[in-house]
């Protein structure tokens, strides 16, 4: 992967803030011609560091949801136990998220349900899917509070260390 420069690290920036901006009005705010914000856009697109675009959208705004937190514990720590997790959560729409964690727990999920006995509904299928659960616990979010994009200066400081 060919690495980022100050400019890649700019156009990152302004993207995780406004992922609706033009290419051109991007192109300005970078000091790039077009073209060669395009090409760097295609590369960055290209090599994965851009995974996607999308709306970030606030669930209360819409209707009332739960959102819930849940840390799972697997019944063993084989490849096999934890690739039927991972391919099991698939086919929950509920869950919004999931990342496979170190430390006490195996994986944090984010659910959203209707409410919270939607959200239970939603943990007995889960039970019954044989997706080796051992052991749940449910936090249930009552607010947000932050949701930030990657800061410059950490992009920064990653990179010196590669």
């Amino acid at each position: 992967m060919q690495g980022l420069d100050d400019r890649d690290i700019k156009i990152l920036t302004i993207l995780q803030t406004d992922g609706r901006i033009t290419k051109a009005a991007l192109a300005e705010k970078v000091n790039l011609s077009p073209a060669a914000c395009w090409t760097r856009l295609q590369r960055l697109e290209d090599q994965g560091v851009l995974a996607g675009y999308e709306a970030r959208l606030n669930p209360m705004a819409i209707a009332t949801f739960a959102e819930v937190m849940m840390t799972v514990e697997l019944e063993d720590h084989t490849h096999e136990c934890q690739s039927r997790f991972e391919a099991g959560v698939q086919d929950f729409p509920e869950i919004v998220d999931c990342w496979s964690t170190g430390g006490g727990i195996d994986y944090l999920v984010r659910v959203v349900a209707s409410d919270i006995a939607t959200y239970q509904e939603v943990v007995e299928r889960m039970l019954q899917a044989g997706l080796g659960i051992k052991r749940y616990y449910t936090y249930v979010v009552t607010k947000p509070v932050k949701h930030a994009p990657l800061a410059p200066s950490l992009l920064k400081s990653a990179l010196s260390k590669t």
